[in-house]
């Protein structure tokens, strides 16, 4: 059933007294534009038995008749487990959307109403516009993009994220967990043939791994390639380390990054709004985890990215209220260097049945990220999530850096994504170029290797074919 949001103006309130959910900035969510809790499908869950299967976080589908499902059990028409929200938002008067324009072109920081109005605005040009004048102010007509490797040293995990394609139990079909000598090996055949300038790690959260395993394959590959970044570990799995160490998580820091950890992806931020949190990754770590796992290395001087998963069960409201949770962090720490907006992909997951956000649903998410995130300094498009063509688009909505020439990426594969695993680098500059910007490969934590000028075309096309690799491995950024 669809339902009809509050207008922009009034989707948060300022009075305690009469507001719930989550607070970002001295407001809160007003109960109305929260979730709805669709035949009692969602009740609370202890935050210390987020991992137990047992536990639960939804109580049995109800079957009644329904065009939208059927149930895999019985073959009865049913209510899908899942069902984005098809919200109906008020178009903002044009003195709002005037006002909006005015702040953005002078510099003025947008507020939750604001970001409300712009999800309801009917022109995405002129969202675009907007988005790229802020992203111009930023980086002028710089692309950024890097050589990387991903590399996932398992795919066992305890948590069950109803949206991932890509965990697997111990001992089932798939699964699979590298030991710390196959890892350098691998690592080593890639810098073999591809001069990388990271590793991106990031992994399940294994029942029975020890810490020292972490620390150790760190350690091992700091040793064997000294010159490679290792851009390791979600704030999802530092919290996990501290669980099973009884270590706080400026303890689990310090000893990676005493084993060689250079920085860390923003993955397991997924949305913050506990409504939907617990119904799509209810398992695991909650939003005040993640941001307490990111504030403490923003404090030890570790630079992360960022993230949001989009184009599920979510509303405008709870974007509104990620994205402005992440701001509030980054005016306290100034650590996030990157913001990157992940879209659901529904194949081989609990979550198959809703439908995927289209490129122009997209288009509004990153114009809408990088209006509202004005102290995060860029806007990564994944191309091999997004595909090409939408990333090369996106370049008109904010977006300054197209992630790298990317070997093995297997996650976003195995829930549905056709694109290939990997790129040439000619091919990057040439979708940079046709859209106008100026290539630039960048390490890690945006330092300039290399300005590409439009007659500049290297003969070492990178990367070479690399051989796929034999089990699930994957990226989550």
């Amino acid at each position: 059933m669809a339902r009809t949001i509050p207008a922009p103006p009034s989707a948060f309130t300022q009075d305690p007294a009469e507001a719930t959910g989550s607070g970002v900035n001295g407001l809160r969510r007003d109960p109305s534009v929260l979730p709805e809790d669709e035949g009692g499908l969602v009740r609370k869950v202890a935050d210390r038995d987020l991992l137990d299967p047992l536990a639960g976080n939804l109580a049995p589908v109800p079957f009644e008749t329904s065009p939208e499902g059927t149930s895999t059990t019985s073959g009865k028409a049913s209510v899908p487990m899942f069902r984005r929200v098809r919200e109906r938002l008020p178009v903002p008067p044009d003195h709002i959307l005037a006002e909006i324009e005015r702040k953005v072109h002078v510099g003025e920081r947008l507020s939750a109403a604001d970001g409300m109005a712009l999800f309801a605005s009917p022109d995405l040009l002129w969202l675009g516009r907007l988005a790229r004048h802020a992203q111009r102010r930023i980086s002028g007509d710089t692309v950024f993009f890097n050589i990387n490797r991903h590399l996932n040293l398992t795919n066992v995990c305890k948590a069950k994220c109803a949206f991932c394609s890509f965990r697997r139990d111990d001992g089932e079909a798939g699964a699979y967990t590298m030991t710390v000598a196959e890892a350098v090996a691998t690592a080593r055949a890639t810098v073999a043939t591809l001069p990388i300038t990271e590793l991106h790690i990031v992994n399940g959260l294994h029942p029975d791994l020890p810490f020292d395993y972490y620390v150790d394959m760190l350690r091992a590959l700091s040793d064997a390639l000294p010159h490679v970044h290792l851009k390791a570990f979600t704030a999802v799995e530092i919290w996990w380390f501290a669980r099973i160490t009884g270590k706080s998580y400026a303890e689990v820091l310090h000893d990676l990054r005493e084993a060689g950890l250079g920085s860390m992806p923003g993955g397991g931020a997924e949305i913050f709004a506990p409504a939907v949190r617990r119904r799509i990754c209810g398992y695991k770590s909650t939003a005040e985890d993640w941001l307490a796992v990111h504030r403490t290395a923003h404090g030890l001087g570790i630079r992360t990215n960022s993230t949001m998963l989009y184009g599920h069960i979510e509303t405008a409201a709870d974007r509104i209220d990620h994205l402005l949770r992440l701001r509030d962090l980054q005016d306290e720490t100034g650590g996030f260097q990157v913001f990157i907006p992940l879209r659901f992909h529904n194949a081989n997951n609990r979550m198959s049945d809703l439908s995927m956000a289209t490129p122009l649903e997209t288009a509004r998410i990153f114009a809408i990220s990088r209006l509202m995130l004005d102290n995060i300094p860029h806007l990564k498009a994944y191309w091999i999530m997004l595909g090409l063509d939408t990333a090369q688009m996106l370049l008109e909505f904010g977006v300054d850096d197209m992630d790298g020439t990317v070997v093995e990426e297997r996650i976003y594969h195995m829930a549905g994504a056709h694109t290939p695993h990997e790129m040439g680098r000619n091919e990057l500059l040439r979708v940079i170029r046709d859209a106008g910007r100026e290539p630039v490969q960048r390490d890690t934590t945006y330092n300039v290797m290399r300005r590409f000028a439009r007659d500049d075309d290297p003969s070492d096309d990178l990367p070479i074919a690399m051989p796929v690799q034999s089990g699930a491995l994957g990226v989550i950024q």
